[in-house]
């Protein structure tokens, strides 16, 4: 084939034995389909971030990117219907001597439908005035018929004292808030798992919007709390965890890093012990998104091992003076701690990027 544009993709037989594949041309990606008894190529990079379109699947004659499942037409390379105005390159082929042939001048032009970008994506920057305090209670609950809660009580001692300190607060119940679990998109590619987390681009009705606002754009403090349950922090802790780590990946995937000059701290308690081990998970987690910690980060309580008359646990809690002004000493580490961090807080344009693994990256 005389024509330089022109490039041989291979044996039509081979080619034809998937439906829908990932093909590179030198710098150029393609998605090439097989269906109908018929070849189509569009580009392999799909508009919203990126995603390989042909490692997706086909979903009648739309392909569908495998990362966030945007929808482009196999031939037409236009978006689904009501998104028609997205469009990625399609290409010309044809069939000589037995191979697939693909003319990459042919490549239509590449639209964008305008978006405005989520609320969340706005550059991070402290407002002015007062400290501000997010509380986070982890533990489950029957919302028609609501039990005392150990760790809640104390967390909302905590908020009491810090109001009363002249910072504003904000309490969040997990169990309150309708969100769904992280679906794994780092798993399929680093670049996959986007800020603002994937899930709540995608999903209206997801409300883990509001706990994102409050950590990354709102709260100077946080103070998190969870019984101990089978030895580790709640459920509802390890499904927030999950999905924070959409924070935590724009420090080691780009150098961006959304929690600075933050203050968290713990209430954990619970009728079994290994208060130690559930700290030391949240410590860490809580490190690597950026915050920082008081001396003594933590308050616990925990009757042990063999304890299992848990009502008496409960009314412990609820009438011990000691564990209330442990909450308030907890609170007052950490708001003394933010007061200095804001004072001492450099200039935007004094900040330097650097996060984890900033060695990596330029």
């Amino acid at each position: 084939m005389a024509e330089a544009h022109w490039h041989d993709l291979g044996p039509v037989d081979a080619l034809a034995s998937r439906p829908l594949q990932q093909i590179s041309v030198g710098r150029t990606r393609i998605a090439l389909s097989w269906a109908g008894g018929e070849f189509a190529a569009i580009s392999g990079a799909c508009n919203h971030v990126g995603g390989p379109l042909g490692d997706g699947a086909l979903d009648g004659d739309y392909v569908v990117c495998p990362w966030h499942h945007w929808k482009y037409h196999r031939k037409t390379g236009q978006g689904e219907p009501g998104y028609e105005q997205e469009a990625v390159p399609r290409y010309e082929t044809r069939i000589e001597d037995g191979h697939l042939w693909i003319d990459l001048e042919s490549g239509t032009k590449r639209q964008r439908i305008p978006h405005d970008p989520h609320p969340l994506a706005r550059p991070v920057v402290r407002a002015p005035g007062g400290i501000r305090v997010v509380g986070l209670s982890t533990t489950a609950m029957d919302p028609a018929f609501p039990r005392f809660s150990t760790s809640e009580h104390l967390l909302t001692t905590a908020l009491g004292f810090a109001e009363q300190w002249g910072a504003e607060t904000q309490l969040f119940k997990l169990a309150d808030l309708r969100f769904r679990h992280c679906e794994g998109y780092y798993s399929k590619s680093a670049h996959a798992c986007t800020w603002p987390c994937s899930i709540t681009q995608m999903d209206p009705d997801d409300q883990l919007d509001r706990v994102y606002e409050a950590l990354v754009h709102w709260a100077d403090v946080v103070l998190l709390a969870t019984p101990i349950r089978w030895g580790v922090a709640s459920s509802l802790y390890f499904k927030l965890a999950e999905r924070l780590n959409c924070v935590q990946n724009q420090t080691t995937i780009r150098n961006k890093v959304l929690i600075r000059n933050k203050v968290a701290s713990f209430i954990v308690t619970g009728g079994q012990d290994n208060v130690q081990g559930v700290v030391g998970q949240l410590l860490t987690f809580f490190g690597e998104l950026g915050f920082l910690f008081p001396q003594f980060p933590f308050i616990a309580h925990s009757r042990g091992w063999s304890a299992e008359d848990m009502e008496n646990n409960m009314s412990e809690v609820r009438t011990s003076r000691e564990l209330a002004e442990g909450a308030e000493q907890l609170m007052n580490r950490a708001l003394c701690l933010a007061r200095d961090l804001i004072a001492n807080q450099p200039a935007p344009d004094s900040v330097a990027r650097g996060g984890r693994k900033a060695h990596h990256l330029s």
